[in-house]
């Protein structure tokens, strides 16, 4: 993740969970467990403010959770109970151990050219038939944002960071599931092939 996005999770990060750790994500997050057997080792990649992690805590699966923001990192420890580890994601250097991973809007602060490598160290991290979801602001823009950097997707683009390594499971656009934020997702659920 770029120094400047880090820093600005860092300091904003009350900002940042008031506005997240509230929101009804249930439909997302019940659309991903379907294709995950109950009780299975979860990896949430990028937690944020640990909403998703104590959500899959509570459903009785075993969670790991990682995010670049050492502030971040606090809050969902608190919130989930379970330490959540500071780690970039291009420190990530697991093999095999994972039934699923889980990756809400946080792949998209990586810029384009090192999404390559992000792909294929979830790839590794799986266990055979592993299941990754991840998803990004809909479009073809890559840059800064309110003090963060974006990279955008759209289908095509996303499609060249699976090719070779997983096939899609299910695609879908869906609009932003805070009630303020006009904005389009790009979710993708993907199975390591």
């Amino acid at each position: 993740m770029n120094n400047k996005t880090l820093a600005f999770y860092n300091e904003h990060t009350q900002d940042f969970v008031d506005g997240t750790v509230t929101v009804d994500f249930h439909e997302v997050q019940d659309r991903f467990l379907q294709y995950v057997k109950e009780g299975s080792y979860l990896l949430d990649f990028g937690c944020g403010s640990g909403r998703d992690t104590k959500y899959f805590l509570d459903k009785g699966y075993r969670v790991d959770a990682i995010d670049g923001s050492i502030e971040l990192c606090k809050y969902a420890s608190a919130l989930t109970g379970i330490e959540v580890k500071q780690m970039f994601f291009e420190d990530f250097d697991v093999v095999d151990s994972y039934d699923a991973i889980w990756a809400s809007a946080s792949l998209l602060h990586c810029a384009y050219d090192e999404l390559d490598d992000v792909f294929a160290r979830v790839y590794r991290a799986l266990k055979e038939d592993g299941i990754f979801y991840c998803s990004f602001k809909y479009g073809d823009y890559q840059g800064y944002r309110n003090e963060r950097y974006f990279t955008d997707l759209d289908e095509q683009e996303f499609m060249k960071f699976i090719a070779g390594k997983f096939e899609l499971v299910e695609q879908w656009i869906s609009e932003d599931a805070r009630k303020d934020v006009k904005q389009l997702w790009l979710n993708s659920i993907v199975r390591k092939k």
